[in-house]
């Protein structure tokens, strides 16, 4: 039979709430180790060792963490019992690393002694039950991701002034967080802040938790709306009939009408046009949430799958993010993209995928930009505006217009070489053409109808 150490909590605040059966095995035991001293419950024993002096000298936790099982099982290896009592702070099986790590290991038996946790004191301190709230437990130290949704979340070993400023850090500045200080003790006190006033919280220490109530976060939020979305299908008749095919044109709709939000906030936004932005956005988004459920009816693909995809194929296309390659800059980044790509989906050519009914006058930029990858480009923008200016100098023009009917497209190739002479010049020095006439179109738009107000007049 393999040795045992055998695990006792101390109880997250005072001896009071130390159960008789850890009383009795701290007493008991031949060979007995505290975690630590620095805990109320822990004064009763001053006669026990402690692994204290060990913190002051230790590289870091994890190096600290692991001494401390490797200690512990040489401990009951040689005890007479074959057994070490270890009291750690709080519950065994509420946070505490160094039971997770001695329940890895094949040359020890971990036994772990039920004992209050600081779980228990907080929702009985709040008056809130554990289950029906939906709580969740994390450790401050865990992450340095922004905190998730949904709340309430019990956040743990909150023990510094520091430890306070990276969690501010997590969470909008506005968050209200509850701290739980000394719970069970005198000395007890709950109060609430804002996540930008945490910093200034003095009194925090070992014994401080944080409870977050409410915590809006995006994976929160698009549960909510997947879960609108299958009411809809469900309830809603139109809903009901639309297919991918139906759905088409308002996808189509939904993105030009996102491009003119984002055309009218260039500049100085407005609250209006910023909320207009939003909305637009939320619209096109909610295409996207009806394509996946669709999907997910089909049995093809929901949002999940979608999300996880274009996680993975993009964190592929960043190796100089997520990898060992380094690149000089943004122009690096996108050609090795088109490599990447290429090389991915195992096409034969940079203009496979390419979407041929695009706007001709976008669709000549973008092949462009694929010619820079086959030393195809213009090597000056120089030399294309000469083009431009020389094609459109030879051009011929009848001495009247041609009216709608006759307009065509089989026309003089220096049309063409004027007009591609000019998207290039345009692609060389980093102009949007499509942009600029869009511009121009919309000041056209709008000379047009201050003449037609002349002529009323």
């Amino acid at each position: 039979m393999s040795p045992v150490v055998r695990v006792v909590g101390l109880g997250p605040s005072d001896a009071q709430l130390l159960t008789q059966r850890t009383l009795e095995l701290l007493r008991d035991a031949p060979v007995v180790r505290l975690r630590t001293r620095v805990h109320p419950a822990a004064s009763p024993f001053i006669d026990v060792l402690s692994y204290d002096e060990w913190y002051e000298s230790a590289e870091s936790f994890d190096v600290l963490y692991q001494a401390i099982c490797d200690d512990l099982v040489a401990l009951a290896q040689g005890s007479p019992t074959s057994e070490v009592v270890y009291a750690v702070p709080g519950s065994p099986v509420v946070a505490e690393r160094t039971v997770e790590l001695l329940r890895l290991r094949h040359d020890v038996t971990t036994v772990c002694e039920p004992a209050v946790s600081v779980i228990d004191l907080a929702c009985a301190a709040l008056g809130r039950d554990p289950m029906s709230s939906g709580l969740r437990v994390i450790d401050a130290l865990g992450s340095i991701e922004p905190l998730r949704g949904p709340g309430p979340l019990l956040v743990l070993q909150a023990y510094s002034r520091e430890v306070l400023a990276s969690l501010a850090d997590r969470m909008a500045p506005d968050t209200v967080v509850t701290i739980l200080h000394h719970l069970g003790l005198p000395d007890q006190h709950i109060t609430d802040l804002r996540a930008d006033q945490l910093v200034q919280y003095e009194d925090v220490d070992h014994l401080t938790s944080m409870w977050i109530e409410g915590l809006r976060t995006p994976g929160e939020a698009m549960d909510d709306l997947v879960s609108f979305m299958r009411r809809l299908r469900r309830d809603c008749p139109w809903d009901q009939e639309q297919t991918h095919d139906s759905l088409a044109r308002h996808l189509l709709e939904e993105a030009y009408e996102t491009l003119d939000a984002l055309a009218a906030i260039e500049g100085e936004p407005s609250e209006a046009t910023t909320a207009h932005l939003e909305e637009e956005l939320g619209d096109l988004l909610f295409q996207i949430v009806f394509h996946a459920e669709l999907g997910d009816e089909e049995g093809l693909f929901n949002l999940a799958t979608i999300a996880d995809g274009v996680r993975t194929k993009l964190t592929g296309r960043h190796p100089h993010v997520f990898g060992d390659v380094t690149v000089r800059d943004a122009n690096e980044v996108a050609a090795r993209w088109e490599v990447l790509k290429r090389d991915e989906k195992g096409r034969d050519s940079f203009t496979d995928g390419i979407a041929w009914q695009l706007p001709a006058l976008v669709l000549y930029t973008k092949l462009l930009r694929k010619a820079a990858l086959v030393d195809l480009a213009p090597s000056d923008g120089r030399e294309s505006v000469v083009r431009a200016v020389d094609a459109l100098s030879s051009l011929s023009l009848e001495n009247r217009p041609t009216g709608d009917a006759a307009s065509s497209s089989n026309v003089s190739s220096l049309w063409g070489d004027a007009l591609c002479a000019l998207v290039a010049s345009a692609q060389w020095a980093g102009v949007d053409l499509e942009g600029i006439l869009r511009e121009r179109a919309l000041r056209l738009r709008d000379d047009i109808r201050e003449g037609e107000r002349s002529l009323e007049e």
